[in-house]
């Protein structure tokens, strides 16, 4: 059968300030911040690359510099790493729109470069291809304090059909886990300006036409936080 996520492309946002960690790692990007003795962005290009994953195209903007030092100095073994280097900030959208030279397959993969979720790409892709989608957006199903994160809701037929702003009463929702899987007909469909926001300026814009959620039970954490952060280390450090 082959690989069948060789000739995939992932997009990984890297380029975000991350305002609320620097206090924590102030001269280090945010993707770069130690799990142990790795850098996070090191734990989800390996999480992909698992799957079969070998193209891997990393948005840069905030000391990109440091991330480009660190996978040029330290290429992972079979793995092709390309770097689209953001000019000013350009928002999640923009980064994406950015790197569409760069982008080679059909269907893509974008992640969050701060987030980190266990998924079967297979499953994914294979709702993403059945529901004819222009976009998907992997859904974390969230117990408990769920008062950052926005809530996500769709119909009968996975369609996304809301997108409600944070809640400080959330207990349990529907969340944005960071993961999106894209037909390249997407790039039609994207705002004319430079810089924009996939969550605000693009997912809104395709509702009704093309946009699905697909829920997924694996575990989900994103080091926005310095609580977050210090989380996510207790259970990679375990």
């Amino acid at each position: 059968m082959g690989n069948p996520f060789k000739r995939i492309d992932v997009f990984i946002l890297c380029g975000g300030i991350g305002k609320r960690l620097r206090k924590l790692n102030p001269n280090v990007p945010k993707p770069m911040v130690k799990m142990g003795d790795k850098p996070f962005l090191d734990m989800i290009i390996a999480n992909m690359a698992k799957s079969g994953f070998r193209r891997f195209i990393l948005g840069l903007g905030y000391k990109g510099d440091l991330i480009r030092k660190h996978y040029s100095e330290n290429p992972p073994e079979g793995l092709k790493i390309i770097f689209s280097q953001e000019n000013g900030p350009l928002g999640t959208g923009g980064a994406v729109k950015k790197a569409k030279k760069l982008i080679g397959s059909i269907h893509f993969f974008v992640l969050n470069g701060d987030s980190f979720c266990q998924f079967n790409p297979q499953d994914f892709l294979s709702f993403h291809k059945h529901k004819k989608a222009l976009a998907t957006i992997l859904l974390k199903r969230l117990r408990g304090d769920a008062k950052d994160y926005g809530e996500v809701k769709m119909d009968r037929l996975s369609r996304i059909i809301s997108f409600q702003e944070k809640n400080d009463n959330a207990k349990k929702c529907l969340i944005n886990s960071g993961v999106y899987l894209f037909d390249r007909k997407i790039f039609g469909l994207m705002p004319r300006q430079d810089s924009f926001s996939l969550e605000c300026d693009l997912f809104p814009k395709v509702i009704g036409d093309g946009l699905f959620g697909h829920i997924c039970p694996g575990y989900f954490i994103d080091i926005g936080t310095p609580e977050r952060y210090f989380k996510a280390r207790r259970h990679f450090e375990a």
